[in-house]
């Protein structure tokens, strides 16, 4: 046992106490161990082994080392055939360490006295002999020394980090059977893939015995990144700036996103898991610059052995380690990492557009198509003409590869570029965050060519509100300088009818073609020269009192396509 069955060394070992402030390698006689009491208050006391080159029976303590700098710990198994587990965790660094001891000084003839000799006497029985090398280790894994039958004397534990400042944790214990802090391992400790798609991939394992038979609490943790495995939660600590916290665990039934943020980096905005992290990032070493964010994110999940990382990227490779954590002790043991790359991003089908013929193009929302227009003869200008039938589009046209082109477009607009020889341009469209999105394009080399009537800019219908009749209401809209046909459309509705079921009915892709032949109530050209003066009024007749009718304008261009103008919502005089 590490001194006398006790849990701490420094008050139940006066003689460890004493060899620390002596040179290293060097034997003492025991002292008498002291007050009871007060070394039980010390021991509730967390700070008192900060820092202490004493390590305590069964407890974990996390130190530094500085590059190049040795660092030993001590122990005193009073014991002879006294079991002995010693843990060694490096966390950002390779370690090189080493188990050794020493014979234990002649029991003094006055011992149990309760009278400790004098520091005199002690000294005179120190000696520079070596101890025994019980066991080394150079690596960055997780390893161990365990003896079911450990000899007594003084133990001491050399670590040296030879290539920078690092973390590491030990721990030892001379009741490693009934202990058991850290969580045990199934029999096949492996994380498997499956399911893997373009932005998720779906992790299951095999649960820790330590739950699933010895009933402890434990939780599992999971850490993702784009760079490497992880052998330990102490490395992944070191990695994770300060700020980084464990988030909360995801609600019942529901797998949590950890890339529901900004960026993959990993979300600056997450204060609210600082209060629930059990593992306290740590800061040691020289150097105080704070340190860049990584692309590393890690969240404990509760007992649940599946789980599913959503919102990753497409064809990118991304490594997946798993932590069971025993919460009574906060101690845990790492599961054999793995990693998947996520599946390529569904390859566009890029549409080809023909020279001066219009094509109909559907967008999912939030989605987005290619178009490729590849003029077979020189040209000087090449024009664009775009009418989007529901909500705002975007438009981006590149022509070999570089941006002429980036616009939100709403109604129909036309986008006149430079030409070039033998280019070819590519037309990226993207849809609304709203809903689907319809639209009509068309590519010419030919100016003359426009398949879309122009519009004014503003294409709603003004109603006269004092011309109102039991049969007859009077509107206007605006026109062009372009002589073009329009042609006007009634629909009596319900008086229920709102401004939601006019909006969507407000795709100005459908034509005139698309209502009854009934519901028309002429066709008429006009235009002006004067801008200003383009405006025309016409009177709808034929009306019944009191009802409600939705009245649509169509401009008809030379090529035959129409626009719609914004509905209009009507309704005649009850009584008159």
């Amino acid at each position: 046992m590490l001194c006398a069955n006790s849990r701490m060394l420094l008050l139940r070992c006066p003689l460890l106490f004493l060899l620390l402030l002596l040179p290293l390698g060097s034997r003492s006689q025991k002292l008498p161990t002291r007050d009871e009491e007060l070394f039980q208050m010390q021991i509730r006391d967390k700070a008192f082994f900060h820092d202490s080159s004493v390590i305590p029976d069964g407890a974990e303590i996390s130190s530094y080392l500085f590059r190049d700098t040795p660092k030993r710990y001590f122990f005193v198994v009073e014991e002879d055939n006294t079991p002995l587990a010693v843990t060694v965790t490096p966390c950002d660094a390779p370690l090189e360490w080493k188990l050794s001891v020493q014979e234990l000084p002649e029991e003094a003839s006055g011992e149990g006295s309760g009278d400790p000799e004098p520091l005199e006497q002690q000294k005179q029985q120190i000696t520079n002999e070596e101890g025994t090398e019980l066991f080394s280790y150079k690596g960055n894994d997780v390893e161990y020394f365990v003896s079911s039958s450990s000899p007594s004397g003084l133990y001491q534990l050399d670590l040296l980090s030879t290539e920078k400042d690092t973390h590491f944790k030990v721990y030892a214990t001379t009741t490693p059977e009934s202990d058991q802090p850290y969580p045990e391992l199934p029999y096949d400790p492996r994380i498997d893939v499956t399911s893997l798609g373009r932005t998720t991939v779906t992790l299951a394992w095999k649960p820790s015995p330590t739950a699933s038979l010895l009933r402890q609490p434990i939780q599992y943790c999971i850490v993702i990144n784009k760079e490497h495995n992880f052998k330990s939660l102490c490395a992944v600590e070191a990695k994770l700036s300060s700020d980084d916290a464990f988030m909360m665990a995801p609600k019942p039934g529901l797998d949590f996103s950890p890339f529901d943020f900004a960026h993959f980096g990993f979300p600056a905005d997450n204060n609210s898991g600082k209060e629930r992290g059990f593992l306290k990032s740590s800061k040691f070493g020289r150097q105080t610059s704070p340190k860049p964010r990584v692309d590393l994110h890690r969240v404990c999940i509760g007992n649940k052995n599946i789980f599913t990382v959503s919102d990753l990227k497409p064809d990118t490779q991304y490594y997946f380690d798993m932590f069971a954590v025993n919460t009574n002790t906060n101690m845990s043991t790492a599961y054999v990492g793995t990693f998947a790359r996520t599946k390529e991003e569904a390859k566009q089908k890029t549409v080809e557009l023909k020279d001066g013929k219009v094509t109909d193009v559907f967008i999912k929302r939030k989605g987005a198509k290619f178009l490729r227009f590849a003029p077979v003869s020189s040209h000087q200008k090449v024009t664009f003409s775009v009418h989007s039938c529901l909500d705002a589009v975007q438009i981006q046209v590149r022509r070999d590869g570089k941006l002429l082109l980036s616009q939100s477009v709403e109604g129909v607009r036309q986008f006149q570029l430079r030409g070039k020889a033998k280019a070819k341009y590519l037309i990226r469209l993207k849809g609304s965050k709203k809903g689907a999105s319809m639209l009509k394009i068309l590519a010419t080399t030919r100016p003359n060519k426009q398949s879309f009537p122009s519009l004014p800019e503003d294409t709603r219908i003004k109603a006269f509100d004092k011309l109102r009749t039991c049969s007859s209401v009077t509107v206007a809209w605006l026109g062009t300088q372009e002589r073009n046909k329009f042609c006007i459309y009634k629909r009596e509705v319900d008086d229920n009818y709102n401004d939601e079921q006019k909006r969507r009915e407000q795709n100005q892709c459908l034509g005139p073609d698309t209502r009854k032949k009934s519901e028309k109530v002429l066709c008429k050209y006009f235009h002006s020269q004067n801008i200003q003066k383009a405006v025309t009024t016409e009177t709808i007749r034929g009306l019944q009192p009191g009802k409600s009718y939705l009245l649509d304008v169509y401009v008809i261009g030379h090529g035959g396509h129409s626009v719609k103008y914004q509905s209009k919502l009507v309704k005649t005089r009850k009584f008159c």
